[in-house]
C-alpha cells in the first residue's frame, strides 16, 4: 500500500523516391514544420522577455498571479528553506522540487524525504484546478517536512536566491501547465509555464555553482499522431496534436540546447496517464468516479469508426519510483559559472505501465469499486488534442533506471477510491 493512500522510434524507414513530386512535398514538409517551431520559439521569448516579474498577467489568463504577489525572504524564511533542504543520510542528495503541490510532485516529495534526502519545494499554487486539493497537499507535506515555497519559476530572483540559500545536487521539475484540453481556452498559460518557466530555470541553474543535475517531466503527449505502438523514444515526436504537446516537445529540444551549450545534466520523462490517491480533478478517472456518485452522465469516447479511446494508465507509485531512479542514476552536470566544460548526460525515458486499457473498462472497474452503475454517454472523439491511444515502450527505462511497474488499473482504482471516499467524506469540497 502506498504511503499517501490513507493520508487526509521511427514509424518505419521512408523510401527514397527520385520524383520531383516528392521533393517538392517533402520542401513544403520542412517549410511547415520549420515555421511551425519558430512561432514557438518567439512566443516563448515574447514570454520571457517582456514579461517582467513586476507585471500582471493577462486578464484572460485565470491560471496564474502577478509574481509581484508572492511574499519570500528574511531570516526565518531561510531558516525554513535551509531546513527542509538539509540532506539527513549518508549518501543524499538535495533536491528543489517545483511543482511540489501538485499529484506527482508531492508524491515525489514525500519519498524523498522519507528516505532523508533534503527536499525543498515550490509551487505557485495557481488555480488551474481546486486549489484546495494542493492546500492540502502542502499540509501533508509540511506534516512530513517539506516547506514549500510559494513563488514561480518565472521569477529569477526567487530561483537565484533559492540556489544561494541552498547548493542543491539535483532538481527535480514538475511545475507545469497540465491539461490537453486547456489549451484552447488558456494558450498563453502553456507558453509562460513549460517554455518560458523552463528557459528561466535553466538560465538560473547554468549559473549555479555548482550546477545541478535536473530531471524533469516532459509527456507521452509528444508522440502526437503516431499510430506507430508501443510508443519508443526513438520515434518520431514532430506530429503534436495539441499546444499542450508542442509546448513538451519544445522543452524536450531546449533541454538538449542547455545541454550541448551548458553542460547541464538532464534527464526527460515521459509520463504515461499517471493516476492514484491526491491525483488531479481534470484527469478523467477523477471525475468520472465524481460524476457516476453524482448520477451524473459522464462521456466515453470513440475514435473512427467506433473504434476504441485506451490508455496506458500508470499508477502514481511506480512513477515516484521511475522518478527517483532518474534522480539518483543522474550524472553530474559538467559546466561551472555559465560555462561548458566537458559533454554532460542527456536522457529522455518512458515512464509507463506498457499495457493499455480502453476507457470503457475503466469505468466498469469504477463501478464495480463504486457500487453505482455510470450513466455512459458514447461521444465522437473531439479534435480538441486529445489522441485515440497511449501505449509506453519501457525497455529503455527497464535497462538503465531498473523501472518495473508493478500496479495494475484494478489494484490503482481501488487505492484511489479508498482515497476519495475518504478524503471528501470529511467535509472536503468536492472537486470542480
Amino acid at each position: 500500500m502506498s504511503h499517501l493512500d490513507n493520508i487526509p522510434s521511427t514509424p518505419g524507414k521512408f523510401k527514397m523516391d527520385k520524383s520531383p513530386y516528392i521533393h517538392r512535398l517533402r520542401w513544403h514538409s520542412s517549410l511547415t514544420k520549420l515555421t511551425f517551431w519558430s512561432l514557438v520559439i518567439l512566443g516563448s521569448i515574447l514570454i520571457f522577455f517582456f514579461r517582467s516579474p513586476s507585471s500582471s498577467p493577462l486578464p484572460s489568463d485565470h491560471s496564474r498571479r502577478s509574481l509581484s504577489t508572492y511574499d519570500w525572504g528574511g531570516p526565518s524564511w531561510e531558516k525554513r528553506v535551509r531546513s527542509s533542504a538539509r540532506v539527513r543520510s549518508r549518501n543524499g542528495i538535495s533536491v528543489l522540487v517545483t511543482g511540489a503541490a501538485g499529484f506527482v510532485g508531492t508524491h515525489v516529495s514525500v519519498a524523498l524525504k522519507r528516505r532523508g534526502d533534503g527536499v525543498l519545494g515550490l509551487d505557485n499554487f495557481n488555480n488551474y484546478y481546486d486549489q484546495s486539493l494542493k492546500r492540502a497537499r502542502q499540509a501533508l507535506l509540511e506534516r512530513t517536512g517539506v516547506f514549500v515555497v510559494e513563488g514561480d519559476i518565472n521569477d529569477s530572483a526567487l530561483l537565484k536566491k533559492l540556489f544561494e540559500v541552498v547548493p542543491f545536487t539535483h532538481v527535480m521539475h514538475l511545475a507545469a501547465q497540465a491539461g490537453v484540453r486547456y489549451a484552447m481556452e488558456n494558450p498563453s498559460s502553456y507558453v509562460h509555464s513549460n517554455i518560458a518557466g523552463l528557459v528561466n530555470l535553466l538560465e538560473v541553474c547554468k549559473s549555479a555553482n555548482p550546477q545541478p543535475s535536473i530531471v524533469w517531466a516532459s509527456s507521452s503527449s509528444v508522440y502526437g499522431l503516431n499510430t506507430k505502438v508501443p510508443f519508443s523514444e526513438k520515434d518520431r515526436t514532430d506530429q503534436p496534436a495539441s499546444l499542450y504537446a508542442a509546448t513538451k516537445k519544445a522543452g524536450e529540444e531546449i533541454a538538449h540546447t542547455y545541454n550541448h551549450i551548458y553542460g547541464l545534466s538532464l534527464t526527460g520523462l515521459r509520463f504515461f496517464t499517471v493516476y492514484g490517491p491526491w491525483g488531479r480533478p481534470d484527469m478523467a478517472y477523477f471525475f468520472f468516479t465524481r460524476d457516476i456518485l453524482k448520477g451524473k452522465s459522464i462521456p466515453i469516447f470513440e475514435g473512427a469508426d467506433h473504434g476504441t479511446v485506451a490508455r496506458d494508465f500508470t499508477y502514481i507509485d511506480d512513477i515516484v519510483k521511475g522518478c527517483l531512479a532518474a534522480l539518483d542514476t543522474a550524472e553530474k552536470s559538467t559546466g561551472s559559472g555559465g560555462k561548458k566544460k566537458g559533454p554532460a548526460q542527456l536522457r529522455v525515458f518512458n515512464l509507463g505501465n506498457t499495457s493499455p486499457v480502453p476507457v470503457s473498462d475503466l469505468v466498469s472497474i469504477l463501478e464495480k469499486l463504486l457500487k453505482v452503475k455510470a450513466k455512459r454517454n458514447i461521444m465522437k472523439l473531439p479534435r480538441n488534442g486529445d489522441v485515440q491511444f497511449t501505449h509506453a515502450n519501457i525497455s529503455l527505462a527497464q535497462r538503465e533506471l531498473g523501472y518495473k511497474p508493478t500496479t495494475d488499473l484494478q489494484t490503482g482504482l481501488k487505492k484511489f477510491v479508498r482515497w476519495y471516499l475518504n478524503y471528501y467524506s470529511q467535509g472536503k469540497k468536492a472537486a470542480g
